[in-house]
């Protein structure tokens, strides 16, 4: 029987997925794959700084790169349930990674684990009122 995912490299070389979103309403998010993190040494402000030179720095990412990008949150953990948005978890407020200081081993991630990066004020801005929305005009 094979090791699960999670479990299938330590968790100092881990594979993270950063969902970073741009918009709740339209559905806008852009994955990131980080490789080979440290999640013992890793910081909580450090995932941040490095999704956000991914961001301004890497192809591809221009339409993100207006978005003030400065909360982290827990998406799912490999073989975990999902929630049933596809934009983001609307419950688990306790999922946010607030202390930055804190390690990423320390907050639960391991190996294959997705987090979302989003602007805080959106975020509960979009919980007041979760819908989708497909049109172009207000």
């Amino acid at each position: 029987m094979s090791a699960l995912t999670n479990a299938a490299l330590p968790i100092t070389e881990a594979t993270i997925t950063v969902r970073v979103i741009k918009s709740f309403e339209y559905r806008t998010e852009r994955s990131l794959v980080l490789h080979k993190l440290d999640l013992q040494k890793t910081t909580v402000g450090e995932l941040k700084n490095i999704a956000k030179h991914a961001v301004q720095s890497g192809p591809g990412w221009k339409a993100y790169r207006n978005v003030d990008l400065d909360t982290l949150k827990l998406y799912t953990k490999a073989h975990g349930a999902k929630t049933s948005n596809l934009i983001i978890n609307l419950d688990h407020d306790d999922w946010i990674l607030d202390d930055e200081n804190r390690t990423l081993a320390e907050v639960g991630l391991e190996n294959e684990t997705e987090v979302s990066f989003f602007n805080r004020e959106a975020y509960e801005k979009y919980k007041l009122n979760p819908k989708i929305r497909w049109d172009i005009s207000s």
